[in-house]
């Protein structure tokens, strides 16, 4: 599919790998999926295997992620994992790349916000490099952290955001806007075939317990007995996708001819009070609900408009939070060793 360049002229895109056009024999389809030891990336994983037709190679550095998600995999003949960060260079041969490396939650991209930021700029530039070599398709997963403390709402994909160039949260939020401007700057200089994911809260079993994320918090606080810690004033908002809806969203788009970007979440809004009120009542209802101290730029208010989901992927989320907790629930349970009362 050729596209129009910066100065006009149509830029057709690098030939991908022969072995995509041979006679007699179809090869499998070769897919990098970057990050793909963490938690949505694990997931990705998983049904990306399902298919007998795809090989994947995970390139993960493990900084957030674990060899654990991925344990059903190695030593699978179509699987291979790699200890790499992306900041280095790659060189592998592949017809698809998902990129979701980069730390994604706050605890993890401030302790270190200059390699998160340089995980988003130096790592998409080495992914699209390779995506340029050997003519692959790529996805980016962007964020709705890239519309800020958003002044409108629901956000759309036409929406510029309202960001902070300067915070503590900046080194993903501005990271992530970089790294869709390589995208859209590669696809016009170069011709490579991108597609690109904004992708808001998502939740489910393999998220990192300890990580900050407010769902992960709640589950892991009511099932040690622990006071739900809800910032103040607890009526910020968010939206809450289930990790399989989420990957469901994102091999659609990556197989569709949109390049996006396009808004992957569920639009159904709760407030921090309102989420906490539920694990309350569903895991725990013994656990009291206690207001802390936020932390700066904490977006007021995040709900995705999915239309074009809706309308170019035929995608929308199908799994309620009511639905969700509890199998996360079952998975922290687990890993945090703590059984069911009976």
């Amino acid at each position: 599919m050729a596209t129009s360049s910066s100065n006009g002229a149509a830029k057709q895109p690098p030939m991908p790998s022969p072995l995509r056009f041979s006679k007699f024999f179809q090869s499998n389809m070769r897919i990098l999926v970057t990050g793909g030891a963490g938690f949505i990336g694990s997931h990705l994983v998983d049904r990306l295997m399902e298919n007998e037709k795809n090989e994947v190679v995970v390139a993960d550095n493990f900084f957030t992620g674990s060899k654990d998600n991925l344990k059903k995999w190695i030593g699978h003949p179509r699987f291979e994992l790699i200890r790499h960060d992306v900041t280095e260079q790659l060189l592998i041969e592949v017809d698809q790349i998902y990129h979701l490396a980069c730390p994604a939650s706050p605890i993890f991209y401030k302790y270190n916000p200059v390699k998160t930021i340089k995980t988003n700029v130096i790592g998409t530039l080495n992914m699209l490099g390779l995506a340029k070599r050997v003519g692959a398709r790529i996805l980016l997963t962007s964020t709705s952290e890239v519309y800020g403390d958003p002044l409108v709402h629901p956000q759309t994909e036409s929406y510029w955001g309202n960001v902070n160039p300067i915070g503590v949260r900046s080194c993903y939020d501005e990271g992530k806007r970089v790294a869709e401007t390589l995208m859209f700057d590669y696809h016009r200089q170069h011709g490579i075939e991108i597609r690109i994911a904004r992708i808001f809260n998502t939740y489910g079993p393999r998220m990192n317990i300890d990580d900050g994320r407010v769902v992960s918090n709640f589950i892991a606080q009511a099932i040690r007995g622990e006071p739900l810690t809800v910032q103040v004033p607890g009526t910020q908002t968010r939206s809450f996708c289930y990790v399989s809806d989420m990957v469901d969203g994102l091999i659609r788009l990556m197989e569709g001819e949109n390049t996006g970007p396009i808004n992957i979440g569920n639009p159904g809004e709760f407030t921090m009070t309102e989420l906490a009120e539920n694990v309350k009542e569903l895991i725990n209802p013994a656990v009291e609900i206690k207001m802390v101290e936020n932390t700066p730029d904490d977006p007021r208010q995040r709900k995705p408009d999915i239309t074009k989901a809706k309308e170019l992927l035929g995608w929308e989320p199908k799994i309620k939070l009511r639905d969700g907790l509890p199998l996360m629930e079952e998975d922290f349970r687990q890993r945090l060793g703590v059984p069911y009362k009976n």
